[in-house]
C-alpha cells in the first residue's frame, strides 16, 4: 500500500505491506479522506533524523472497515461494527485508572500517549485495536458527507478546551454572561468560534489577515475592539498572539492556550496574572467523551464545515503542507 513517510522534513510516499489482525484484535481500516492537522506540520518542523522514524502523520480519518474480528459497538451505538462501515476516529485513547485520568488530563496518560493508529493517516490502510473501536471510532451519519465527518476529531479538541474555559453546554444561562474570543481564525479557529457559540457565550474572532476576519461574519461571529474579554481561546500559532490576549483579557479572565508557538522563551507576565487573577491554561487533546460531543454538534449541525476544506492527492501531500504554511487555504485534506 502506499503510505506517507517523512524523511529529511520532506514527504515520500512508500510501498508498505497493508496491516492485518493476525494475533491480534480490532479491525483494518480503508482511509478514504485524511486531514491535515496544524500538528502534523509542527511534527515535521520539529523533526530530526533521528525520530524521524517515529513520527506518525496523519489522525483525521474517515475510512471503511475492510476487516474486523471483535464485536464492539463503539460509544453510543446501538449494533455492533461491521466490515462496510464508514467511521471516523480519535487516534489516542487513555486508560482511565491512572493519577491523570481520574484528575481529567486524559491526554497526559501514558496509555494515551503510546495508543496511536499504525502506521499513520496518509497511508491506504490503518489498523484500528479493540480500544479504538470501543471509545473513539464512530459510524458515520447519512447526513454528513466524509469530508465533513472527518471533522470530529479537531471538533472534539476544541471542545475539550471550551469544557476547560468552565463552560458547561447544558448552562446557557450561565454562559451567555461571558463574552469569549477566539484569537486566530484558521480553520481550527472557525471551529472554535462555533463550538462556543453553541454552549451560549457571546462569542467574537479575530484575525490579522482581512480575508478570514471577513470570512468568520458567515457564521455571524464578529470583534469588538473596544471591549474586555471574559474568555480568549488561542488558536493563533504567532508569538505575537499573546501580547494581543494580554491586552484583550478582562479582569479575573481566562486564557486557554491551544497551539504551541515558535518562540519558547515568549510567555504570559506573572504580574499580570497576579494582579488581574488571570488563569492561564492548556488544552490538548480530547477525551472520549469529547469525540461524543463532536458526533452530535456535526450530526445535529451546531457547527458546520462545509466549504472550507481543499483537496488533495497523497501524492500532493507535501503541496497541502505548503499551502497551509503559506495561509493559501484554510484546510487541506488528502483523499486516497
Amino acid at each position: 500500500m502506499r503510505s506517507a513517510v517523512l524523511k529529511n522534513k520532506k514527504i515520500t510516499i512508500e510501498n508498505k505491506q497493508i496491516p492485518n489482525l493476525k494475533d491480534k484484535k480490532g479491525a483494518i481500516i480503508k482511509v478514504l479522506i485524511c486531514g491535515l492537522c496544524g500538528s502534523d506540520i509542527v511534527k515535521i518542523n520539529h523533526s530530526t533524523p533521528e525520530n524521524e522514524g517515529k513520527i506518525s502523520l496523519g489522525h483525521e480519518i474517515v475510512g471503511e472497515i475492510v476487516d474486523i474480528n471483535v464485536e464492539i459497538k463503539g460509544t453510543g451505538a446501538t449494533e455492533p461494527f461491521k466490515k462496510g462501515d464508514i467511521v471516523a476516529m480519535g487516534h489516542h485513547y487513555p486508560c482511565f485508572k491512572c493519577k491523570y485520568c481520574t484528575h481529567g488530563n486524559y491526554s497526559m496518560c501514558e496509555t494515551f500517549i503510546n495508543s496511536n493508529i499504525h502506521p499513520g493517516g496518509f497511508s491506504e490502510y490503518i489498523y484500528a485495536d479493540s480500544n479504538h473501536l470501543k471509545n473513539t471510532v464512530f459510524k458515520k451519519p447519512e447526513n454528513l458527507t466524509n469530508v465533513e465527518f472527518s471533522f470530529l476529531e479537531p471538533l472534539s479538541c476544541c471542545i475539550r478546551a471550551i469544557k476547560r474555559s468552565g463552560l458547561v453546554f447544558n448552562n446557557k444561562e450561565l454562559n451567555k454572561t461571558y463574552s469569549a474570543l477566539v484569537l486566530g481564525l484558521g480553520s481550527i479557529g472557525i471551529l472554535m468560534a462555533q463550538a462556543i457559540k453553541a454552549f451560549g457565550a457571546n462569542t467574537f474572532g479575530f484575525d490579522i489577515n482581512e480575508k478570514r476576519q471577513e470570512f468568520i461574519k458567515n457564521y455571524g461571529i464578529n470583534f469588538d475592539k473596544n471591549i474586555k474579554y471574559d474568555l480568549i481561546f488561542m488558536t493563533s500559532g504567532a508569538s505575537k498572539a499573546i501580547d494581543s490576549a494580554m491586552n484583550l483579557i478582562d479582569k479575573g479572565g481566562k486564557i486557554v492556550v491551544f497551539s504551541s508557538v515558535p518562540d519558547d522563551f515568549k510567555g504570559y507576565f506573572n504580574n499580570d496574572i497576579y494582579y488581574k487573577e488571570l488563569n492561564v491554561l492548556g488544552s490538548y487533546s480530547p477525551s472520549p467523551d469529547d469525540l461524543k460531543m463532536s458526533y452530535e454538534f456535526l450530526k445535529l449541525g451546531f457547527v458546520n464545515v462545509k466549504n472550507i476544506s481543499a483537496k488533495y492527492s497523497l501524492e500532493n501531500l507535501e503541496n497541502a503542507i505548503n499551502d497551509t504554511r503559506q495561509g493559501k487555504i484554510l484546510k487541506g485534506y488528502i483523499e486516497l
